[in-house]
């Protein structure tokens, strides 16, 4: 092309152009040219004017059409990928193999095909080509393929979850032979075992042993998992990845619950069972508690992390979805022990429960720490508190219970009877729990017991202060209750008809429970004043046994009333009618008293030594200092015969010397 200069020559000012660019460029220099020059005639502005604007609209034009040729080009480019991933998507959909037992470079490939096609879905909907049909049906297709991608990791992510699931049963943890060893106690009001020294057992484990984390998947298996999830996430199919966790490890959960042996059971079904089966599924919740929250739930939380813990919460809500309705049945246990009746039997079980669901609570605290676990902190706080005041609602009833306990019969032969012996036994059990129940009883004010004691000892000062507002919650009550035995044993001797056997029996009752506190932690809880003032007791008792047994015999063998009346002269037949009462007379406490009971050996020898002591040795003066004036034939036993008679004494088996002569 030629333009005329300024002269009205012409001359070539455009060179051959090749390019869009370059014809863009010319057309910019022949406006600059037509606002320069001033020679030009307004025709030749005009056509040269107009002249560049054909030219630049000719370059705009060619500038379209190549930019539509490069995207169709670009889309065609897309669609051969996209066909090529399908055709990798589709044979694994016709295989219907497990690719990730195939081998770990099909699984890469998988993975790079299915992580192509988001990207090639995320560039199709970022150009917004959704004018066109063609267009369209493009994006649409692309959405299928990734959709068909998604649901197969989806498949394969639970069964690598499924398929590398770690056995749960360490040999430790066996619970198989917990039946042989339950420990059954008795009603308060209907036991009549005198052997209860032992009916409560509490329940321990180390918690060394339960705090360790234990592989649930197996770990080669948890960086394809992660791989997987992130992928899933990444193309916007993230909640049906962790719901697939959170519905396999749901069912892991379950089995681990039956491993453990814990039924699925009902409020109702719990407040219905026996006593014996209720306590056999406590112990088994006890033991279940720690070691599946500090063994497995922990295992489940690290489970959780190293698969979504690049995902912000989502390791967090996974793990809450998957474990709150394992760990919220297992509390529902809790809850429904807590709403049953207060029997006092339950009593140590449900301190048990209370101090394995304290002691865990931190440990579920951390588990749940953010607001998506909000549900079960504030449940295990609530069961706590649940069973922390049946707990106190039953030591209550058990403080009742005994003072309620009423008897129609005397107990025979005067032993420690069963409510004392299961009375001390459960304190000195009671006495493991002491923090725990200074708080469960805290709030629960008692008559101070030692003014309300039906006694009165030497000790009495000492014990007020023992009494005072300083003493433990549980001292308190346990003074209380001790009080309440004694009143309940005072009202018991009262069925003996013998004098003699209500003193033996109270002494024997407060010897065992003196000896019950003295060598067990009873011991820091009511103190040496406490123990001081039953031994007294005791031995109040001991000495009231002798006077009502003996004093009455021993007053044959005085001097008082054995002479001839009118005369200083000793009678010999007031002699014979003397020794041959008192025989009978011992004789008859023979008879009685060797069928009485004192089971503790040292008191029963302590007692016979006493007895022994007062009447052999009035018995020997008697018969020493009138053996001149009594004949030998009316002296029916020898002093040594009396003694060991005495030795049979509080055997339990009654013995008759009726007809027997013994002399040495």
């Amino acid at each position: 092309m030629e333009l005329l200069d300024d002269t009205g020559d012409c001359k070539p000012t455009i060179p051959e152009m090749e390019t869009e660019e370059e014809l863009i460029a010319a057309a910019r220099n022949i406006v600059k040219a037509l606002e320069t020059n001033k020679n030009l005639t307004d025709d030749a502005k005009k056509i040269l004017a107009n002249l560049g604007k054909q030219l630049c609209d000719i370059t705009r034009e060619n500038y379209h059409k190549d930019e539509g040729v490069k995207e169709n080009e670009g889309l065609n480019e897309i669609e051969q990928q996209l066909d090529l991933i399908q055709d990798k998507v589709l044979s694994w959909e016709r295989d219907q193999s497990i690719i990730w037992e195939c081998g770990p470079e099909e699984a890469y490939e998988y993975l790079k095909a299915v992580d192509e096609a988001r990207k090639l879905t995320e560039n199709l909907e970022s150009l917004s080509l959704n004018n066109g049909s063609e267009d369209t049906g493009l994006l649409r297709r692309a959405h299928d393929v990734l959709q068909m991608a998604m649901a197969r990791l989806e498949e394969e992510f639970r069964h690598l979850l499924v398929q590398n699931r770690q056995p749960f049963e360490p040999e430790h943890m066996s619970f198989r032979s917990i039946e042989e060893d339950i420990m059954e106690a008795g009603s308060v009001i209907s036991s009549e075992n005198d052997s209860l020294e032992d009916v409560f057992q509490r329940d321990s484990m180390s918690r060394g042993s339960e705090e360790y984390i234990i592989e649930l998947v197996h770990p080669d298996v948890i960086p394809d998992l992660k791989n997987i999830a992130n992928l899933m996430f990444d193309s916007n199919y993230g909640r049906e990845c962790s719901q697939a966790f959170i519905s396999v490890q749901k069912d892991a959960l379950d089995d681990c619950i039956y491993i453990l042996e814990v039924e699925k059971v009902s409020i109702e079904d719990v407040l219905k069972m026996e006593w014996n089966t209720l306590n056999s599924k406590i112990r088994r919740w006890i033991r279940a508690m720690k070691i599946f929250v500090r063994v497995y739930l922990a295992s489940e939380k690290l489970l959780s992390d190293k698969i979504f813990g690049d995902l912000e919460s989502v390791s967090s809500m996974c793990f809450v979805e998957s474990s709150k309705t394992a760990i919220l049945q297992l509390l529902n246990f809790g809850e429904a022990i807590a709403i049953g009746p207060h029997q006092p039997e339950k009593l140590i079980r449900i301190l048990d429960m209370y101090e394995v669901l304290a002691d865990l609570i931190p440990d579920i605290d951390t588990l749940y720490s953010d607001d998506m676990g909000s549900c079960v902190r504030i449940e295990c706080q609530d069961i706590l508190r649940r069973l922390g005041d049946c707990a106190k609602a039953t030591f209550l009833e058990f403080e009742n219970a005994v003072a309620s306990n009423v008897s129609t019969n005397p107990f025979p032969g005067g032993r420690v009877h069963h409510l004392t012996r299961y009375v001390m036994n459960y304190i000195k059990t009671l006495a493991d729990y002491r923090e725990t129940l200074d708080v469960i009883l805290k709030d629960h004010e008692i008559e101070d017991p030692v003014s309300v004691s039906p006694d009165m000892s030497p000790v009495s000062e000492e014990e007020n202060v023992e009494g005072s507002s300083l003493v433990s919650p549980m001292a308190r009550h346990f003074q209380s209750l001790s009080a309440i035995l004694e009143r309940n044993l005072d009202e018991k001797s009262k069925l003996y008809k013998d004098d003699a056997l209500q003193h033996l029996f109270l002494m024997n009752n407060i010897h065992y429970m003196a000896e019950k506190v003295k060598g067990s932690k009873l011991r820091t809880v009511l103190g040496d004043g406490w123990i001081r003032k039953r031994n007294w007791k005791f031995q109040q008792h001991a000495m009231n046994y002798e006077r009502a047994t003996w004093s009455s015999i021993l007053s044959l063998l005085k001097d008082e009333g054995i002479q001839n009346p009118g005369s200083n002269s000793i009678s010999r037949t007031i002699l014979k009618e003397r020794l041959q009462s008192f025989y009978l007379a011992f004789e008859e406490v023979y008879k009685n008293q060797t069928g009485w009971s004192i089971p503790d050996s040292q008191l029963r020898e302590d007692l016979r030594i006493s007895t022994s002591l007062k009447v052999i040795q009035a018995y020997r003066t008697f018969v020493g200092r009138h053996i001149n004036h009594i004949s030998e034939k009316h002296i029916k036993y020898a002093a040594d015969d009396l003694e060991d008679h005495l030795l049979d004494l509080f055997e339990g088996s009654q013995k008759s010397l009726h007809g027997s002569h013994h002399k040495k």
